[in-house]
């Protein structure tokens, strides 16, 4: 699993700055038997003013979830939890402020590794890793209003009608080529970057035209 801790740990000013207030909140231990796992833009480095750290978990018995958290953190600014359905899964989410940070906790049934926030994390991850460039085109399109993952999806020219799910769908198919051949990395994603081919369409055109 993707180390976010580690990477605030050893990143910038801010990263460092949100590091220790988890720390401090002592959250990841608070609710532990959620297999909790910091998400989001921050552990990135592609975060705004206006970023959360986002805490998301595996909660099967969402009401007495909401009654743990409230005992937590209802005495914190901005205290706040809500049950809404999203993608017709039932979730909780609760948003409360510490230190200069706002957290949002996020909570459903479903396994950590197979939530979005997760994968979305390890895959843009993976992406800035393998493409630096990339990052601050980014930053400029967030700074503009624009989401994460829609900002990652028109970087990377992958369209479609839900950005969320696409830069899955189209991010784990370049991804999983990438990893055939990594000479061949930096290349590919060059010509993602450079021309807007969408990545689900570049991967069969690549897997039958060698790129040397």
């Amino acid at each position: 699993m993707l180390d976010s801790m580690k990477m605030l740990r050893n990143g910038n000013d801010k990263q460092l700055a949100a590091f220790r207030a988890i720390q401090d909140l002592n959250i990841l231990v608070e609710l532990n038997k959620y297999s909790p796992v910091i998400c989001g833009t921050i552990p990135l480095g592609v975060d705004t003013d206006e970023s959360d750290i986002d805490v998301i978990m595996e909660v099967h018995d969402l009401q007495t979830f909401m009654g743990e958290i409230s005992q937590l953190y209802d005495d914190f600014e901005g205290f706040r939890v809500k049950e809404t359905v999203i993608r017709n899964n039932p979730v909780v989410k609760a948003n409360f402020h510490y230190a200069e940070f706002e957290f949002e906790l996020f909570a459903q049934s479903q396994p950590v590794k197979e939530q979005h926030a997760y994968i979305h994390l390890v895959m843009e991850y993976e992406l800035l890793s393998k493409y630096p460039g990339i990052k601050e085109k980014i930053i400029n399109l967030k700074q503009q209003g624009i989401k994460t993952e829609p900002a990652f999806c028109q970087v990377l020219g992958i369209e479609g009608s839900d950005p969320y799910t696409d830069l899955i769908s189209a991010g784990q198919a370049l991804l999983h080529y990438l990893k055939k051949d990594r000479i061949r990395q930096l290349k590919i994603l060059n010509v993602v970057v450079a021309t807007g081919v969408t990545p689900e369409s570049l991967v069969p055109t690549l897997r039958s035209r060698e790129l040397h």
